[in-house]
């Protein structure tokens, strides 16, 4: 029984001792932090603050502060040191970061502080770096961070890109989960295998793709549910660069304004992205502006026309958009008696829709790569097939499901689309489909009707302005708390808003931009219960001749 109490006792006393050990870890800590800060703030840059520094961060590499302190001192020492003591400086210091990674190989400072090291020598050894790689590497293949640095060393190396596609080689072999690895050479295969006219996606030579194939369906057997390969199959699969297009020109007569969609964002006004308007084969400066206002990347970008432009006098006008950096251009006519004419190009026989996607990690590769190979093949054709897959992908990875349902949307808003204009109508159904995201509207420009009501949307994008030509929007029961997305909406007449959770009035004052709305159904929104409600609408909307609520 004495035995028993000494050993409770001797517990005790050894976390008592382990307290007390910490506590002046903790002091010292402590202490050679302030004494470096107070050096650093009196400007005395010596190698004191190395030397105080290295014990800090010998035992905790990720003080991020502590790092640019070390750079700062070694950048006033390379102004007073002989080359020799900075060749014996730079020396100690490659040492120090060694073992500092052998503390935490993935340490973010550490690598970042040796890759700034490495670029201020005249002459780098940059075989010992390799060697270095290889080493961390070899103890964890999967060290992102070793990978980084790594194609770091073998860029500014020159290292032939046959030699590191080499080198994942064996760590693939050694083990299949390995993303960084995968992912590298999803870097060097472009390179070796240069396409003429291709970008930097384009498609790889077939016997290089089937020998890839082939590489990774050997990782599927090994380990099925494992998702590394399964990233790097997709990107085998999405191997198409989509060129650059005008996908749709459209001309208004009432609004004065002519629209653009692209088949990319860009930023129209910079140096690399200019338009270019012709109007009947003359040139016409124009200011171009993004549908919401605002200054950014936009797919789809339009311009106010002058009267002239549009003389109702002439038989025709033609106007023709050269977009510089993509070297397209679209044209489009605009009659005598008409409002509106437009050019686009089809989803239907462009394929617009089948880019390369990149997902998350999944519980389950393989359902999600089936989902993409049924909507490479015939997106309509398997559609109910793709929307099983995607029930059975939420309960496999329930965690992931909120992921699942805005994919499930997109797909879904791509398959309408192409219905649409299979039917040639400027009418798109999306009720009842269960919706959780909106995406594509810059395919929608010349949408007259939207129908999204009974989904799950909780707001409207700004991405929505794009729809110049929209004059009913319906979006009633769903979750919707902010209409920021419904601005400058030039022809928006009806808009209904039943059964959603707009909350208080203010939040309808996007609308006020849109000068056509006559008819507004708030009907079952919470801001109807507010006091003086119709006064609010009428003082904020007075264009608006019908508030239901």
């Amino acid at each position: 029984m004495n035995l028993g109490l000494h050993s409770v006792k001797t517990s005790e006393e050894q976390a008592e001792a382990k307290r007390l050990e910490r506590e002046q870890k903790l002091k010292l800590y402590q202490s050679a932090t302030q004494a470096v800060f107070q050096k650093r703030q009196a400007g005395e840059l010596d190698e004191s603050v190395l030397e105080l520094t290295s014990q800090i961060l010998g035992a905790n590499p990720d003080f991020a502060t502590l790092w640019n302190c070390r750079r700062e001192v070694l950048q006033q020492l390379e102004t007073q040191k002989s080359p020799e003591e900075l060749a014996a400086l730079v020396k100690a210091e490659l040492g120090f970061l060694e073992s500092c990674l052998r503390v935490n190989p993935k340490s973010y400072g550490t690598w970042h502080h040796r890759c700034w090291l490495l670029g201020r020598l005249p002459e780098p050894n940059w075989t010992r770096e390799l060697e270095l790689c290889a080493r961390f590497l070899e103890v964890d293949e999967r060290n992102f961070h070793c990978w980084d640095y790594r194609r770091f060393v073998a860029t500014q190396a020159a290292v032939p890109p046959a030699e590191e596609l080499a080198f994942t080689d064996s760590l693939i072999t050694r083990n299949f989960s390995n993303y960084s690895s995968w992912h590298y050479r999803s870097c060097l295969l472009p390179q070796l295998h240069p396409q003429p006219d291709s970008g930097p996606q384009g498609r790889l030579p077939e016997d290089v793709l089937l020998k890839e194939l082939e590489l990774v369906q050997n990782a599927f057997f090994t380990d099925p549910n494992d998702q590394s390969a399964w990233f790097y199959h997709r990107w085998l699969l999405g191997r198409a660069d989509p060129q650059d297009a005008l996908r749709c020109l459209h001309v208004s007569r009432d609004e004065a304004c002519l629209t653009v969609s692209f088949s990319r964002p860009l930023l129209v006004g910079s140096s690399t992205e200019i338009l270019l308007l012709m109007v009947d084969d003359s040139p016409l400066i124009v200011e171009w502006r993004t549908p919401d206002g605002r200054n950014r990347p936009s797919h789809v970008w339009l311009c106010d026309l002058p009267a002239a432009s549009l003389n109702d006098q002439l038989p025709q006008h033609t106007f023709r958009v050269i977009w510089t950096a993509g070297d397209v251009q679209k044209e489009c006519v605009l009659l005598k008696g008409r409002q509106e004419g437009w050019c686009r190009d089809s989803t239907t026989d462009e394929q617009l829709f089948r880019e390369t996607l990149l997902f998350p990690a999944l519980s389950s590769g393989c359902l999600l790569t089936i989902i993409l190979l049924m909507r490479a093949l015939d997106p309509l054709l398997y559609e109910k097939e793709t929307l099983q897959y995607f029930q059975t992908l939420k309960a496999v990875d329930p965690m992931r499901a909120a992921y699942l349902d805005d994919l499930r949307s997109k797909f879904l808003l791509e398959n309408s689309v192409l219905k649409m204009e299979y039917a040639e109508v400027r009418v798109l159904h999306l009720a009842h489909k269960d919706l959780t995201v909106l995406c594509h509207l810059e395919q929608l420009l010349l949408v007259t009707h939207l129908d999204l009501s009974h989904n799950r949307l909780r707001t409207l994008p700004p991405a929505l302005a794009a729809l110049r030509c929209l004059e009913v929007l319906q979006a009633s029961d769903n979750a919707i708390e902010s209409l920021d997305g419904i601005t400058n909406l030039p022809r928006l007449q009806e808009l209904l808003l039943c059964n959603n959770r707009l909350q208080q009035p203010a939040v309808l004052q996007p609308l006020a931009s849109c000068p056509r709305l006559v008819l507004l159904n708030l009907q079952g929104n919470p801001l109807c219960q507010a006091v003086g409600i119709l006064e609010q609408l009428a003082e904020l909307l007075p264009s608006v001749s019908s508030v239901l609520t």
